[in-house]
């Protein structure tokens, strides 16, 4: 599948319904029931946190070379618990991350991070939004990567930062939406891109 002002293919997962507007360019995806990328913390056998699950709806393609930043303006019409819009960078099914546009237990928008390094995933959530909007931004300084978010697509805050353990394999970088507690939820990404510009600064986002 081809998108505005990406030269890459972006490939979907089996089974998912991504569509791109010919006209603004905005991808939208109806992100399958009971869907999501998630490994419980718990031990195995138990559900501690939220059921273990890799199903959720992708739209995927390679990462460049080198330093890269990944951002898109990620708006979901939230229904349930967990519902969300993200960015998602993964190398394989044990090792990945998200940063989650997500609807809180509390029924607030949040910003959300995970990290998943093996046999565990390891979220955090970092800051309400007020509404159903927000930028968001994947970067890759040498071996090392940042998550941040913007309320304005100018002021970047910034989320986490972290690297992959002993792996020589690039991540592949792209889409991600999930309904893990209802039927489905509406996700349109817009104001997209994907550039081998270097953030300078992970702590101030620039």
């Amino acid at each position: 599948m081809k998108l505005h002002n990406i030269s890459n293919d972006f490939i979907a997962s089996q089974g998912s319904d991504w569509k791109v507007d010919d006209v603004s360019g905005r991808v939208s995806v109806l992100a399958p029931g009971h869907s999501d990328i998630f490994i419980d913390p718990g031990r195995a056998g138990s559900v501690v946190t939220t059921a273990s699950r890799h199903n959720a709806a992708t739209l995927m393609t390679r990462v460049p070379s080198g330093n890269f930043q990944f951002r898109a303006t990620v708006n979901v019409e939230f229904g349930a618990t967990f519902d969300a819009g993200v960015l998602f960078l993964r190398v394989d099914e044990r090792t990945w991350a998200k940063l989650c546009f997500e609807y809180s237990p509390d029924g607030e928008p949040m910003v959300v991070s995970v990290i998943n390094k093996g046999a565990t995933s390891d979220d955090a959530n970092a800051f309400v939004v007020d509404g159903k909007q927000v930028n968001l931004r994947i970067s890759r300084k040498d071996n090392v990567y940042a998550l941040h978010a913007s309320l304005d697509g100018a002021k970047w805050i910034f989320v986490r930062a972290f690297a992959f353990d002993n792996t020589e394999q690039e991540p592949e970088v792209g889409f991600e939406a999930q309904s893990p507690n209802a039927d489905g939820c509406r996700v349109v990404f817009s104001d997209y891109a994907l550039t081998n510009v270097s953030i300078a600064d992970f702590r101030d986002g620039k």
